[in-house]
């Protein structure tokens, strides 16, 4: 009985993974309007260009890193 108990919470515990993964976010220029913005996913290269060549885990340190980008400052 246990034995069963154990292994259906492990069966859910496995399925509902893919649920609470982690989001990550990029900080990225637009090729045309030359702004930065903050993307859910990664920058393709051609239309939104990757500036920081790397995934932050929360919006807010995507945002800091975004704001200390030389081409990110506002002119």
């Amino acid at each position: 009985m246990v034995r069963t108990i154990a292994i259906a919470i492990l069966a859910t515990g496995i399925t509902s993974l893919p649920a609470t993964a982690a989001e990550e976010y990029w900080v990225a220029r637009d090729a045309v309007s030359k702004q930065c913005e903050i993307v859910p996913k990664k920058p393709d290269g051609t239309l939104v260009v990757d500036l920081g060549k790397k995934k932050y885990a929360s919006e807010g340190e995507a945002r800091k890193a975004m704001e200390a980008l030389p081409d990110c400052k506002k002119k």
